[in-house]
């Protein structure tokens, strides 16, 4: 457990997801649950492509109690998603945050080892980012894929 104090938490949850593919199925279905049992969370959706994280997005994960990662087939295509990754994975080791990945229509196999649309997408990422970079986001991807959570599977 860390000895740092996690900010005041403004946020129930934080939600990290790639919209490409979960936006009007999924994450619509979380959010209406979320809404109903009054759970606050921090879902954004106006980020857009090329945009940098901001300080307020930094300071909604870091202001959590619970932060969400949607592992989805396109969450890896998106550096986007990858550097919020890379914040979340900080914060957790930070904070002592509850971190909990949620594998939807994908392996955890495939996310921690970086398989199948994983593998394509750092192939992409490879061509276009430091190797520091990818480094960062496979730790990150890595880390998050090995704490216990939850598969689509288990809810359909």
């Amino acid at each position: 457990m860390s000895n740092n104090t996690p900010p005041h938490s403004k946020y129930d949850v934080f939600v990290s997801f790639s919209g490409k593919d979960i936006r009007s199925s999924f994450l619509s279905h979380l959010v209406k649950a979320f809404l109903q049992k009054q759970i606050n969370a921090f879902v954004d959706d106006k980020l857009h492509r090329g945009d940098d994280i901001s300080d307020s997005l930094v300071e909604a994960i870091k202001g959590s109690s619970i932060l969400l990662i949607i592992f989805s087939e396109k969450y890896a295509c998106s550096h986007w998603c990858l550097e919020e990754l890379v914040k979340i994975v900080e914060c957790k080791e930070k904070y002592a945050q509850i971190v909990i990945p949620v594998f939807y229509r994908v392996d955890p196999t495939d996310v921690r080892h970086q398989k199948r649309s994983y593998e394509n997408a750092f192939a992409e990422h490879e061509k276009k980012y430091s190797s520091y970079e990818v480094h960062m986001w496979k730790h990150a991807l890595k880390t998050s894929a090995n704490l216990s959570g939850i598969t689509s599977s288990s809810f359909q």
